[in-house]
C-alpha cells in the first residue's frame, strides 16, 4: 500500500487561505474498508462552513483536517473481508465520516466499502464527483423529507445551484410540477433542467408571483437559500402543505408550518438509483468550473460566494 499522498489540508479554522497542499501519510486500511485512488472532488458551500468551524461543536474533528466530501475514483486495494468491488472498480460516494478528517481533496481516501456506490458509466469522473452530496441532499429533501408524489408543485428556492439543479430534474422524474427561483439571468438554465415556471427573486415577492401562477398555493416548498425569499415563500404554501430547508431551523419558522430540516446522510441505495436516473437521462451534471488540487484556495472562495450555476470540482 502506498504510504505518502498529497493532499490538501488545515490545521485551524479560518477561511481559504487556511487551506494548504502537501504531503500526507495515507491511513492504514482496516477491516472492510478500501483505498480509492480519488480521480474527482466535488466542491460544495458546506467544505467552507467546516472550514470555518461552524461544525466543530456539532462533530468530533481531528486536526490537520483534510476537506470535501464528494468523490469519484478507482479502487485501488481491499482490507480483509472486502469484497463488494473488484480491484479497478470505478466507484463514487458522499464520503462524509463520523469524524472529520479524511476527505476528498486529495489523491487518495480510505473508505468502508458500504460507503460507495458504482460510478455511472455513461458520465466522466469529474460529473460523478459533483452528484454525491448535492444529488443525496436533493433526493433526502423532496423524496423522503418532502414526500413529493406525482402531480404535485414545488417551489424550489435557489434554484440554479448545485441542490436545487438536481432538486429540479428529481421532481420531473416524479412528474412535479416545479417552481425554479433565482436570478433572471439563471432563469433559461432553470428551464433547460425541466422547470415549468421560474421567479427572479430580485424584483417580485416570490410567495405573490408564486401564487399568481397556483392560487391555492404549492404542496411543497424546498428551502435552497434561507433569508427574505424564504420568509416572503410561506404564503404560497397550501394548506397541509410542506417546507423542507438545508439552511433553516425550527426555531426560525411558525410553529403552524409543516416544517422539517434535513442535512444529508450517506447512501449508496439512493445513490444507486440516482444513478438509474443518470442512465434513463432523468438527471444531468452541470459542471460550470474546473479546479485542479493545487488551486483549491480559488475553489473554495468561489463556492463561499453562493453564487455558483451548477457544480464545481476538483481534478487531481
Amino acid at each position: 500500500m502506498k504510504k505518502e499522498m498529497k493532499a490538501a489540508k488545515y490545521e485551524e479554522f479560518g477561511g481559504p487561505e487556511k487551506v494548504k497542499v502537501g504531503k500526507m501519510k495515507i491511513p492504514e486500511l482496516k477491516e472492510g474498508e478500501v483505498l480509492v485512488r480519488i480521480k474527482s472532488a466535488g466542491v460544495n458551500p458546506v467544505d467552507g462552513v467546516v472550514l470555518n468551524g461552524t461544525y466543530k461543536d456539532m462533530m468530533p474533528h481531528k486536526l490537520p483536517v483534510i476537506p470535501g466530501w464528494d468523490m469519484s475514483g478507482v479502487i485501488e486495494e481491499r482490507g480483509h473481508a472486502a469484497r463488494r468491488f473488484e480491484v479497478g472498480d470505478e466507484v463514487y460516494a458522499y464520503a462524509r465520516r463520523p469524524e472529520v478528517k479524511w476527505g476528498t481533496f486529495a489523491e487518495y481516501v480510505v473508505l468502508p466499502e458500504s460507503c460507495l456506490a458504482s460510478k455511472p458509466g455513461s458520465i466522466s469522473f469529474e460529473e460523478a464527483a459533483a452528484i454525491p452530496l448535492a444529488g443525496l441532499t436533493a433526493y433526502q429533501a423532496l423524496y423522503e423529507a418532502g414526500g413529493l408524489k406525482e402531480g404535485q408543485t414545488v417551489l424550489i428556492l435557489g434554484a440554479s445551484g448545485g441542490v436545487g439543479s438536481y432538486a429540479i430534474q428529481l421532481a420531473k422524474a416524479r412528474n412535479a410540477k416545479v417552481i425554479g427561483v433565482a436570478s433572471e439571468k439563471n432563469h433559461e438554465y432553470m428551464k433547460s433542467l425541466g422547470a415549468d415556471h421560474t421567479i427572479d427573486y430580485h424584483d417580485r415577492d416570490v410567495g405573490e408571483a408564486t401564487k399568481e401562477k397556483y392560487s391555492d398555493g404549492v404542496d411543497l416548498i424546498f428551502d435552497c437559500t434561507s433569508g427574505k425569499t424564504m420568509k416572503q415563500s410561506l404564503k404560497a404554501l397550501k394548506a397541509g402543505g410542506k417546507m423542507v430547508s438545508i439552511l433553516t431551523q425550527k426555531g426560525d419558522i411558525e410553529q403552524d408550518i409543516n416544517f422539517e430540516f434535513v442535512f444529508v446522510e450517506p447512501n449508496p441505495t439512493q445513490l444507486d438509483h440516482i444513478s438509474k436516473l443518470v442512465k434513463d437521462d432523468q438527471l444531468k451534471v452541470n459542471i460550470s468550473k474546473k479546479y485542479h488540487l493545487d488551486e483549491i484556495g480559488e475553489a473554495l472562495k468561489q463556492i463561499k460566494t453562493l453564487h455558483t450555476t451548477g457544480k464545481i470540482v476538483l481534478v487531481m
